[in-house]
């Protein structure tokens, strides 16, 4: 049976409580990380890499799906929500493999969220953390859509540059206008971006090298797979094993470089700070 490891998130401490009781229960799981808020569950999955997420969906602040939105998609886990919705929207979750778990918990029902779990890991040779990631945005733009009624929105999608220091993501039938240098870091997942700003997170249908086009500045260096990040944002730079490096950006979002991609950092630390890189 698989290991594995877990990060749990609730802004209820008695929910919370009760799903690591239920959890640690269970055989072969071990609870990595015990979370009251979104902010708490980003720092950890970035420090953790943990294999499955128990997300509560209704939280104030940042809510489960904002949360999913902000993780950095290469290294996103398998992500189980705990929800109240009614029915259109589990249908939503099943439709695009994505598990839940409704309030009130049962031990039975989490088992089998389990099972999913290691199935998914051990006969998924397609797995990776941003087709993950690209499952759960649809999931949540399908129900968003239909807690609206079933309206249809027009796809968000890139837009012509109005002025070279601007991004335009259309959505839901809205153009907004982001200034590319309020923005901090950029997440791909399939078709889908993440543009981190100004505190919120921006959902794009585009691809990275489209997107890429459509920046200006050479701060935006690529530090993982499908990752982008503004330089001008660090804050900090963690020494990770394996030749990765974790960055604090000024927003308190903790994005992991991975080894293939630090020579970008590298070179900033060289030009910014006059030292040798590190190593």
């Amino acid at each position: 049976m698989t290991h594995l490891r877990a990060v749990i998130v609730d802004d209820e401490p008695l929910a919370l409580r009760l799903l690591q009781a239920m959890l640690e229960e269970l055989p072969d799981i071990e609870v990595v990380a015990s979370c009251r808020n979104g902010r708490e569950a980003l720092n950890a999955v970035a420090r953790h890499t943990p294999d499955i997420l128990f997300l509560d969906v209704q939280m104030p602040g940042m809510n489960g799906f904002e949360v999913v939105r902000r993780l950095q998609g290469d290294t996103i886990p398998l992500v189980v929500f705990a929800t109240a919705y009614d029915q259109y929207a589990v249908d939503a979750f099943e439709v695009h493999a994505v598990d839940y778990v409704l309030k009130p918990l049962e031990t039975e029902r989490l088992q089998t969220a389990l099972s999913r779990a290691r199935e998914r890991l051990q006969g998924d040779s397609a797995h990776t953390g941003g087709s993950e990631k690209n499952r759960l945005l649809a999931s949540m733009e399908d129900i968003e859509q239909r807690s609206q009624g079933g309206a249809s929105s027009a796809p968000s999608e890139s837009q012509p540059r109005e002025g070279k220091a601007k991004l335009a993501i259309k959505d839901r039938g809205r153009i907004t206008m982001i200034c590319q240098a309020d923005i901090e870091w950029i997440d791909a997942a399939g078709d889908y971006m993440c543009v981190h700003a100004s505190g919120e997170t921006h959902v794009m249908r585009s691809t990275m090298k489209e997107l890429q086009e459509q920046l200006c500045s050479d701060n935006f260096k690529r530090v993982h797979r499908s990752t982008l990040v503004n330089l001008n944002f660090i804050e900090h730079i963690q020494v990770l094993s394996k030749g990765e490096y974790l960055l604090t950006l000024a927003s308190g979002s903790e994005v992991k470089v991975s080894r293939n991609y630090r020579q970008p950092i590298k070179e900033y630390l060289d030009a910014s700070r006059g030292q040798a890189a590190i190593t």
